[in-house]
């Protein structure tokens, strides 16, 4: 039976898993290579890549600052799967790459999941993708061997949970606030049973994110989940050229 890079990764962890996200073109886009390599060497599990987008509703301030920056240097879907596909085999963890609906469909969505398997991607997540709607794009995704990553909410009600989690093949993406991307200092008290409907909705690896900024809140999250993913605090750090912290990060969860 044929194991997606993710499943593979996922399958029978030991341990807590750590997935970063970063924009692809912050810096400029010949900086991916290198931040790739740097997480791959360091022990992530997986590597989330988000596309610059004019309205990216999901992202909070940190992120759309990055993606300004990406984006007035002319950074553009195309280019960024060409940069990945330029180096795809010096990376060994599972690609997946964040992007919203309207990218996708102006790019042709059979066009998009067939480009994404030759660059190297191996998964996929559209925040903006209602599970209603995925019929458009989860045929193409599949039919190219690319995992699409749901996203559940703690607003989100407990038949929706069980709807959304029982999906898929990689990991369920479990956002720990009401509202969007960035650092915060604490979480809600009832977080907790949140991660538990989900875990038991779901017979894959749950992963938080959102709002997930220090080793203490990688830590805590951890009792709760499979693993965290770490958006906003990661894209700071390296825009702060900060190595020494995002070490940090990805140790907590080790």
């Amino acid at each position: 039976m044929y194991m997606s890079r993710i499943q593979k990764a996922f399958q029978g962890m030991n341990q807590k898993a750590f997935v970063p996200y970063i924009m692809a073109g912050d810096g400029g886009l010949e900086t991916l290579k290198d931040k790739l390599l740097f997480l791959q060497e360091n022990g992530v599990d997986a590597v989330e890549i988000g596309v610059p987008f004019s309205d990216p509703v999901a992202d909070g301030p940190t992120i759309q600052q990055a993606g300004i920056r990406a984006l007035s240097a002319g950074v553009s879907l195309t280019q960024v799967l060409e940069e990945v596909q330029s180096f795809k085999e010096e990376i060994t963890i599972p690609l997946i790459l964040m992007t919203y609906t309207n990218p996708v469909i102006a790019f042709g969505v059979e066009r998009f999941a067939e480009k994404c398997a030759f660059a190297g991607i191996d998964g996929c997540i559209i925040p903006d993708l209602p599970i209603e709607e995925e019929d458009l794009f989860a045929p193409s995704l599949e039919k190219a061997g690319i995992e699409l990553i749901r996203l559940v909410t703690v607003t989100s009600p407990e038949e929706r949970i069980e709807k959304i989690a029982s999906k898929g093949n990689a990991y369920v993406y479990a956002v720990t606030v009401a509202g969007i991307t960035g650092a915060r200092s604490g979480f809600h008290s009832e977080l907790g049973s949140f991660l538990a409907k989900v875990k038991k909705a779901s017979k894959l690896p749950v992963l938080a994110g959102f709002g997930i900024s220090t080793p203490e809140h990688v830590r805590e999250m951890n009792q709760h989940c499979d693993g965290v993913i770490v958006g906003s605090k990661i894209v700071e750090l390296f825009h702060e050229n900060n190595l020494e912290e995002i070490k940090q990060l990805i140790a907590a969860a080790k």
